[in-house]
């Protein structure tokens, strides 16, 4: 692939590092450009998390769009877009009416696969040479994304999962060096994930958003 199409781990350390402001708000523009970088890391992995990476785009696209709208200022940061859908009435709370493209709820499907991808990418750290990719993702998966999806996808994620490369390949697709530098990048970078994770799931659970239809 061309070289912007390439996954660097470090692009998406730094981005993410950019994420939150002093009082920790998650900007959201850079809250899509790591977004961007964790497509590109799936997609460099083959067909096999298509069905996320072909979701998290639209859903990234959706966002953009309100960024660039014309209530664009109320989309600076993830706060500011809760606070304005809320008090504008443009959250389907209970079930899917007029706003099923709504801000919070196109967030909210990031934030999972956020949890799932901050999951299987620790267990990736702390794992040996021989550990198995398959059970590693699957078991981050069933620890997060798997409770939100019908059983048709969870038993297509489940096949998917099995055929995925080793860990010296996914390693490799990271773009930073030796395994012993993977892993120390990776030790830096997921807990800035973690962080403006926590700061979104805190966020939504006190606004009661985190079953959103």
């Amino acid at each position: 692939p061309a070289d912007n199409q390439k996954f660097s781990l470090q692009e998406v350390l730094d981005t993410f590092k950019l994420c939150l402001s002093e009082n920790k708000e998650v900007y959201l523009e850079q809250y899509v450009a790591g977004w961007r970088g964790l497509v590109k890391f799936l997609n460099s992995l083959g067909s096999v998390f298509g069905f996320i990476s072909k979701d998290a785009v639209s859903k990234l696209q959706i966002l953009v769009n309100y960024m660039n709208g014309e209530n664009a200022s109320h989309y600076a940061t993830v706060q500011s877009m809760v606070k304005y859908e809320l008090d504008n009435n443009l959250v389907d709370v209970n079930k899917k009416e007029s706003h099923p493209e709504s801000g919070c709820r196109t967030l909210l499907r990031l934030h999972r696969a956020l949890r799932w991808l901050e999951l299987f990418l620790d267990r990736l750290r702390t794992s040996t040479e021989d550990s198995k990719t398959s059970a590693l993702c699957a078991e981050a998966y069933n620890e997060s994304l798997a409770q939100h999806h019908p059983w048709m996808i969870r038993k297509a994620a489940g096949m998917a999962f099995l055929v995925l490369p080793g860990r010296q390949t996914f390693f490799e697709v990271m773009n930073v060096g030796p395994p012993e530098q993977v892993v120390a990048k990776l030790g830096e970078a997921l807990p800035l994930i973690s962080e403006v994770y926590q700061i979104t799931e805190d966020l939504y659970a006190q606004h009661n958003l985190l079953d959103l239809p």
